[in-house]
């Protein structure tokens, strides 16, 4: 069995996630904390980072975009890269805005600061790092509404990684009621229709213990 060792939260691993439900591929999900540096894992990853895919051809694959690339070549019934080259730059573009742009401004400040800071008892939240995280998300919520007013999707007319990745981030923060959706109703309404695609449905369904999500985290007419 394909096996994704993953954390609930990270983003990163639910790019993976969404990646290998849009392509129909199954697999088992093992919880790993990084934080903990299990020596098994560390035979798998010696960064100690999640995702991590075992594959059923025993290949080990770490490091979401690496994964992402992996899947795409591997099993292209469904693809989720455009066979245009313009078209492809443009989604790895979005995909590392996303990636290192929106993670560093917002979710590292969200997140980690709420949630992660928690889980590994590594201190109390920054309360700047917070009110930077909500600041910083409607520049990129309005970056969103931009794109999504003149394309289809993010990167085009087809639906891509780069929403997915973008979808990752997103759902995370949402997971803590931070995302001002009503403040951007054109992000909004790009986010109900992932939200609304059956591949989605496991991220809807995380719930992480003595944490549980808002009630408009699953709710798909949030």
């Amino acid at each position: 069995m394909r096996t994704l060792y993953h954390f609930w939260i990270s983003p990163a691993c639910r790019k993976v996630r969404l990646a290998l439900n849009e392509k129909g591929l199954e697999y088992e999900l093992v919880v790993e904390k990084e934080w903990e540096r299990r020596d098994g894992f560390l035979a798998l990853n010696p960064a100690s980072e999640v995702p991590v895919l075992e594959d059923e051809n025993g290949a080990i694959l770490a490091d979401s975009q690496a994964i992402l690339e992996y899947l795409e070549e591997s099993y292209q019934d469904v693809k989720l890269l455009p066979s245009d080259k313009v078209e492809r730059a443009e989604v790895r573009r979005l995909i590392a805005w996303f990636d290192r742009k929106f993670q560093l401004e917002v979710t590292d400040n969200l997140v980690d600061e709420k949630i992660l800071k928690r889980l590994t008892r590594s201190g109390t939240p920054n309360t700047a790092a917070i009110r930077a995280g909500h600041h910083n998300i409607h520049y990129h919520l309005d970056y969103i509404s931009f794109l999504t007013e003149r394309r289809s999707w993010l990167a085009g007319e087809t639906f891509s990684l780069a929403d997915i990745a973008a979808a990752a981030q997103l759902s995370a923060v949402d997971y803590l009621g931070d995302v001002p959706w009503e403040q951007h109703p054109s992000a909004k309404i790009w986010y109900s229709r992932i939200k609304s695609r059956p591949t989605f449905r496991s991220l809807l369904a995380d719930n992480l213990p003595g944490m549980p999500a808002p009630a408009h985290y699953a709710d798909l007419d949030f």
